[in-house]
């Protein structure tokens, strides 16, 4: 076998607070994003993306709407920059027709 070197990225992720491999791009445009991208290890990211499904699935959440998207922005902040999400949706998801904050 030839020898290979590789060039691995990391970054000291806020979740797990362990310097790991780094996300290749932001998930997503805006600041958001961009605070995942430098804060957040590539596990932590596969960790929320699970929660985010199981979200989605268990509040049936129509991801065309602001509202749900919203819910989930709040929900993912929390997963990975407050400690894991140790408590997630206590307060559920937006009511429908509900008025926003």
């Amino acid at each position: 076998m030839a020898r290979v070197e590789k060039i691995i990225t990391v970054v000291d992720c806020a979740m797990l607070n362990e310097e790991l491999p780094a996300l290749p791009r932001p998930p997503f445009p805006g600041s958001l994003g961009e605070r995942v991208y430098n804060e957040i290890s590539r596990y932590a990211y596969r960790l929320w993306s699970e929660r985010a499904t199981l979200l989605i699935n268990h509040y049936g959440l129509n991801m065309a709407d602001p509202r749900a998207q919203e819910f989930l922005f709040q929900q993912m902040e929390e997963f990975l920059f407050k400690g894991g999400g140790s408590n997630p949706a206590a307060e559920g998801p937006p009511a429908k027709g509900a008025p926003r904050k």
